[in-house]
């Protein structure tokens, strides 16, 4: 997906320019000349914080954009990759898309290829540049390609830095790039004499550009479409025929533009005609034929017209950030991905996420403020007070604030702190029609809020209510979980007489962070027992089972148990409950006296011995199958020498197994982890263990570890 090495932060931009269309517009039409892309565009960090902002595109309608006009830098698309890392993003297809950056994929889910390209200095980054090719560019991008994209963007970073340094007072505009190398004739139809071939042909022809307005219109064509001419030329195909005014055709004119194929669709035209239409694209515009279609095999193939058409900008940002939020698992996920996404969509600079509950506010989580406790205010604050926060959550009606004078002539008993911001939108936050929270974005400038815009920030707060809404569930869960877990596994290892035991417990980094794996030291008639085991599954039942079978251990060991009695009564005891779980055990009998330990093993992974010179050693004991499958399972026992200074590792599989790591390259890994700091104190080793194994950062699976080791023996009296 990606080519390029890999780096740190990028540094930090020390100083920023707003460079004017004609720099950037020349730059990209030369870099799409140079390796033949169809559409592009360039972005710029803002001067308002860790933000993207695109200032000129070429090839495509801007309002395919739309949903990243403004992104942050953490987001997850190419652009924002290529400046983070430092390095040329290359997604050769839609499939690779759909991968990587399902959210781009979501909206946008046509046949092309992109590479995105920092624009940057060795010192300073400015941007990033991004280029799309028709989906039948080859899957790999070619060295001329490569090259001729990275020396481009490198030679518009010192352009940028040189602007700097003169403080060209230079702006830039919002508006769409007509790129002169790209540019030229829309209408290839311009003559008189092509006007009048057109007038001539049976079937309709159209003539569209890049935002999809109408041209050129032959007679057929408006005929066929039912429209005058006059009222055709200028107007967008599905703003003209009020029964075009569906997405799905809408969809196809997207489709034809990004993909650069020819696409077709059918629609009827009332009271009952079918019309096919078919569009030819390119970098320029589109050309449209219209025929009435010819079999019921072509109509059944149209998409469902609907009586409502979502415009595009509208139906884009949806999908993407419902896309976003539905990633989500906690409070704070939610309140991260709002910053990531949401604020720097709508143009926000600080965001707050309040919840309530009995009868108070509470801040949930806040982005973007200098001084923490100008959000703290708001904490414990009684839904009786009003003020904007409050009055939104219990009305459900959203406040926008277009100026710091508007905010205090409307609520004047309110006396926070100054945030240092000019504009506020409160959106409450409503879910299966009771109030969750409200969502405070705030602006450094005063900001109008024109309707459409309330529409969307509105709608957004329905997105966002429905995620925390989730979140909140699923924390609470979450704590409970954890809360079993803790209570179901030990606090602290007994002193046993001539042994050091040390433990470590590490959640799984994914789903619940809960699993059955568990770990138990008993001190029994003189000796000791150990177990060791992984109960099925990572949920609260996996946890439960798994507080039972360590509470049957240490009674089948407390009345005196041989340790092969140990697990075969265990094991009964699981088939008994008729869980449909299974788990894995290694249970120990340790007799310092003797120096010896007998052993038990049902499906769990050896454990290791380190002996005092130094060498490790895997013990590849005979046992049984896992824990509740046979009734009528024997465990035999082995017995192992354990000479004074010898340290026992009994561990769960978490700790061995990661994607992509062999099990054998990870066990002798651990062991020259083992043969080098094994000397050391045993809650050191521990630490350094779980340090070193390739699952510490993220974990499919719970792990648990326990040490022991043989003091030596004091000398007699």
């Amino acid at each position: 997906m990606s080519d390029g090495q890999t780096s740190a932060e990028p540094p930090p931009v020390t100083a920023r320019t707003r460079v004017g269309r004609p720099l950037l517009s020349l730059a990209l039409a030369s870099m799409m000349d140079d390796v033949h892309a169809h559409s592009g565009g360039v972005y710029l960090l803002a001067a308002d914080g860790p933000v993207l902002e695109m200032a000129v595109m070429a090839g495509l309608p801007r309002a395919f954009a739309v949903p990243w006009e403004r992104v942050g830098l953490s987001a997850p698309i190419p652009v924002a990759d290529a400046v983070r890392e430092r390095r040329l993003v290359w997604v050769p297809g839609e499939q690779e898309m759909a991968a990587h950056y399902p959210r781009i994929a979501v909206v946008l889910p046509y046949p092309y290829a992109l590479a995105a390209v920092p624009v940057a200095t060795e010192s300073t980054v400015y941007g990033a540049v991004f280029v799309t090719w028709p989906g039948a560019h080859p899957p790999e991008l070619s060295d001329r390609e490569r090259d001729h994209l990275t020396a481009a963007c490198d030679r518009l970073a010192v352009r940028l830095e040189r602007a700097v340094q003169e403080s060209v007072p230079l702006h830039t505009e919002s508006d769409l790039l007509a790129a002169p190398a790209l540019a030229g004739a829309a209408d290839t139809l311009g003559t008189v004499e092509a006007a009048r071939m057109a007038a001539r042909l049976p079937y309709g022809l159209c003539s569209l550009d890049l935002e999809g307005r109408i041209t050129f219109a032959n007679p057929a064509a408006t005929e066929l479409i039912g429209v005058p001419s006059a009222d055709l030329l200028g107007c967008t195909l599905w703003a003209a025929a009020p029964w075009l005014n569906d997405p799905g055709y809408e969809d196809r004119y997207r489709a034809a533009l990004i993909s650069q194929h020819t696409t077709s669709f059918v629609a009827m035209r009332p009271p009952g005609e079918w019309l096919s239409f078919r569009l030819y694209p390119s970098t320029t515009g589109l050309s449209v034929r219209v025929s009435r279609a010819r079999s019921v095999a072509e109509m059944g193939s149209r998409p469902g017209p609907g009586d409502t058409a979502p415009r595009l900008v509208t139906i884009s940002q949806v999908l993407s950030l419902a896309g976003a939020l539905a990633e989500a698992a906690g409070v704070q996920d939610v309140v991260q991905l709002v910053a990531d996404e949401i604020a720097p969509a709508v143009g926000s600079q600080a965001l707050a996420i309040l919840g309530s509950g009995a009868g108070r506010l509470h801040v949930l989580g806040h982005r973007g403020y200098e001084d923490p406790h100008v959000v703290e205010c708001f904490d414990g604050l009684p839904l009786a007070e009003r003020t904007p926060g409050t009055q939104v959550l219990t009305s459900g009606v959203p406040g926008f604030f277009e100026s710091r004078e508007q905010l205090e002539r409307l609520y004047p008993e309110w006396h926070a702190t100054p945030d240092g911001f000019a504009a506020w939108a409160y959106l409450p936050l409503i879910a299966s029609g009771r109030p969750v929270g409200t969502c405070v974005l705030a602006y450094d400038k005063p900001h109008p809020f024109p309707a459409d815009e309330r529409a969307v920030l509105t709608s957004l707060g329905g997105l966002i209510s429905q995620a925390l809404e989730r979140a909140m569930l699923y924390d609470a869960k979450h704590r409970l979980a954890h809360g079993l877990q803790e209570a179901l596994l030990p606090h602290s290892l007994p002193a046993l007489p001539g042994i050091e035991a040390a433990a470590r417990y590490l959640p799984a980094t994914q789903g619940m962070e809960i699993g059955g794996d568990f770990y138990d030291l008993v001190p029994t008639q003189g000796l000791a027992a150990a177990v060791i085991g992984d109960v099925q599954g990572h949920n609260v039942t996996a946890a439960g089972l798994m507080g039972q079978i360590r509470t049957a251990v240490r009674a089948y060991t407390t009345v005196g148990q041989a340790p092969e009695e140990v697990m075969r009564s265990t094991n009964r005891l699981l088939i008994d409950l008729g869980s449909d779980l299974f788990a894995s055990c290694l249970y120990l009998r340790l007799d310092r006296e003797r120096g010896r330990a007998v052993m038990a093993r049902a499906g769990h992974p050896p454990p290791l011995l380190r002996r005092p010179d130094g060498r490790v050693r895997v013990l590849d004991l005979a046992g049984g199958p896992l824990l509740g499958i046979d009734s009528a399972a024997t465990y035999p026992t082995a017995e192992v020498d354990l000479a004074p200074g010898s340290v026992l590792v009994l561990y769960t599989d978490g700790l061995i197994e990661s994607p992509g790591v062999d099990i054998e390259d990870a066990l002798a890994d651990l062991g020259r982890c083992l043969a080098e700091s094994g000397d050391r104190p045993l809650d050191e080793l521990a630490d350094d263990v779980v340090r070193h194994s390739a699952t510490t950062r993220e974990r499919i699976d719970d792990v648990a570890l326990l040490l022991l080791r043989v003091r030596e023996r004091p000398p007699p009296r």
